[in-house]
């Protein structure tokens, strides 16, 4: 199984599978992939505002009929065209450098989208603000149905992810149907934390992870002695790092084995391996909240899971694809061979067999979904049939 690759550059092919991977319908990614096909020759940077002006343009469309749905009284269709303009705006704008003309408007309009989506579709996604010690963590809260309490898994975003993508990934919806609910959050760093509120990344993911326990616990339908963390792509850092501090987790799991991230901007300075966006040097200094790359080198240095993951002392799942354009699949092994504690631990590594090889597997999220969904069903009381 393969990446769907329609333009010249691994980063431009990336945004298409998420696309695809998160709901997308395959016409209106051909109509809005068309024109722009040659804007692409130039590398993964250039051609970046037409990308945006497509995708942004389809999503307008779908507003305006999903306006005219609505108008008749059909909120469910209107949801559904809601849900897709909410997607393209995200991916678009996730294209674009820091900085660039229009991206903060860009993301407001695909937020309005999404809420709307919400509330016409009836859709099972309440969105809440956990408190920080400085500002909110955004999130989107997916409940298991039928009498609580019930376990909870939190779940976090890589470097360029939002929950809305999280929530796409459908693993709540997989998780809810195994009886377990999910906290998809905009940690510091990501999403609406990032954009909205100024945030940076912090390397000490338990600062933040504790937060989202400490507000599950004020909640009566979630059980607080059934709580997991998992996270994708970079979230492969924060989920073990959180895991290994915070000893209220139960399980443990992370979408893509992200074990030593400092070294692999080693690796990328030396034109190694894939970046995940354009403009990626811009992009990770943003998040870092760093004022050069000497300072951004500084505030990653911890980026590093080796010598952490032995504090793990409760079940914890490594997944990874055998062919991560991006993350060497070396790391997974070595993070689960410091999984010298968890009472239970397990390396999944997605061959051409079933699917996923890619990074998270992009080519692919069912079988990533799906053994991360049974793993946490079997490791906090959910059910698997």
């Amino acid at each position: 199984m393969a990446l769907f690759e329609y333009f010249p550059n691994y980063i431009w092919n990336l945004s298409v599978a998420i696309a695809m991977e998160s709901g997308a319908q395959i016409g209106e990614i051909i109509d809005m992939c068309r024109p722009i096909k040659d804007a692409a020759d130039s590398g993964a940077d250039a051609g970046t505002p037409q990308f945006m002006a497509q995708w942004v343009a389809m999503a307008d469309r779908l507003i305006a009929l999903a306006d005219e749905d609505e108008a008749q009284g059909r909120a469910f269709s209107a949801s559904d065209k809601l849900e897709r303009a909410a997607l393209y705006t995200l991916v678009a704008e996730r294209m674009q450098g820091h900085g660039h003309p229009g991206r903060p408007e860009t993301y407001k309009r695909a937020r309005e989208a999404f809420d709307r989506s919400t509330g016409l579709g009836r859709i099972n996604r309440e969105r809440v603000e956990i408190p920080l010690d400085q500002g909110t963590m955004p999130a989107l809260y997916t409940r298991a149905a039928g009498e609580g309490p019930h376990p909870v898994v939190v779940y976090c975003n890589g470097l360029d992810s939002c929950k809305e993508l999280l929530f796409w990934s459908r693993l709540p919806e997989a998780l809810a149907r195994r009886g377990i609910s999910t906290l998809c959050v905009d940690q510091p760093g990501t999403g609406e934390a990032l954009r909205l509120q100024g945030l940076p990344a912090i390397p000490h993911s338990e600062l933040w992870a504790s937060k989202a326990i400490d507000w599950l616990e004020g909640r009566p339908e979630a059980d607080a002695a059934r709580i997991g963390m998992t996270g994708i792509s970079l979230g492969g850092h924060f989920a073990p790092r959180a895991v290994a501090y915070e000893p209220r987790f139960a399980s443990g799991a992370c979408w893509g084995a992200n074990h030593n991230w400092a070294e692999v901007q080693q690796k990328r300075l030396r034109r190694e391996g894939e970046n995940p966006v354009p403009h990626y040097w811009n992009h990770v200094m943003w998040v870092f909240g760093a004022s050069d790359m000497a300072d951004f080198q500084r505030k990653s240095a911890d980026m590093n899971l080796n010598g952490h993951m032995d504090r793990i002392k409760v079940p914890f799942l490594v997944t990874h694809g055998a062919s991560d354009r991006q993350i060497s699949v070396d790391y997974a092994h070595q993070a689960y061979e410091q999984l010298v504690n968890a009472p239970r631990r397990e390396l999944k590594i997605f061959t051409e067999r079933e699917g996923g090889v890619e990074h998270v597997g992009a080519d692919n999220m069912a079988f990533g979904r799906d053994y991360i969904a049974d793993w946490f069903a079997e490791t906090l009381g959910g059910r698997t049939a």
